[in-house]
């Protein structure tokens, strides 16, 4: 897919975009608003267009797990403090699937994933005043709902892909399949 008007929040040092995208995830990167931490992160890496109302944003990609709480998937951001991030993520030592709802607090919702997982499909869908997530492993088609959502109308959000490191030195994710319509 070429990424023609595709723009960077939080750029990270390393990334190529070419027949997919490969971004390295930068040490000390998360999305997180206040809940259960008590504290507010902004800085994970996102890449992904404007747009202004219904859309569809699906990505096909692979992690090169290496800490506790690496992760990456899809993003639909509308500011610091309304966003969906949605993916796959490693967490106590094996990985799951998430999807994290920001309304000024966030939120997380996390099912386990086979431990030898090799890719993740995310396909987040904004229809209206909702956002459903649907995911597949490995191949599959993401035909499997891991959440419904409310996420504000007709208001323009950045739809694309993220990767963040929280705890780590950073990770490498291969996203291939990325579209946005």
């Amino acid at each position: 897919m070429p990424y023609t008007d595709w723009e960077w929040v939080n750029e990270p040092r390393e990334w190529a975009a070419g027949e997919g995208l490969r971004v390295v995830a930068d040490p000390s990167t998360d999305l997180w608003q206040k809940t259960h931490y008590g504290f507010t992160h902004d800085n994970a890496h996102m890449f992904g267009r404007i747009m202004p109302g219904d859309l569809r944003i699906t990505a096909t990609f692979e992690i090169d797990w290496a800490e506790q709480y690496d992760q990456a998937g899809v993003v639909l951001r509308i500011d610091e403090e309304n966003w969906i991030k949605a993916g796959a993520e490693f967490v106590d030592g094996r990985p799951y699937i998430s999807a994290v709802v920001t309304r000024g607090w966030s939120d997380w919702s996390v099912i386990s994933a086979p431990g030898d997982l090799r890719s993740v499909t995310i396909d987040l869908e904004r229809s209206g005043d909702a956002a459903t997530i649907r995911y597949g492993l490995d191949g599959a088609e993401p035909e499997h709902m891991l959440r419904l959502a409310y996420f504000p109308p007709s208001v323009p959000a950045l739809a694309g892909v993220m990767c963040a490191a929280p705890v780590g030195k950073g990770f490498e994710t291969r996203f291939h399949d990325v579209s946005l319509t």
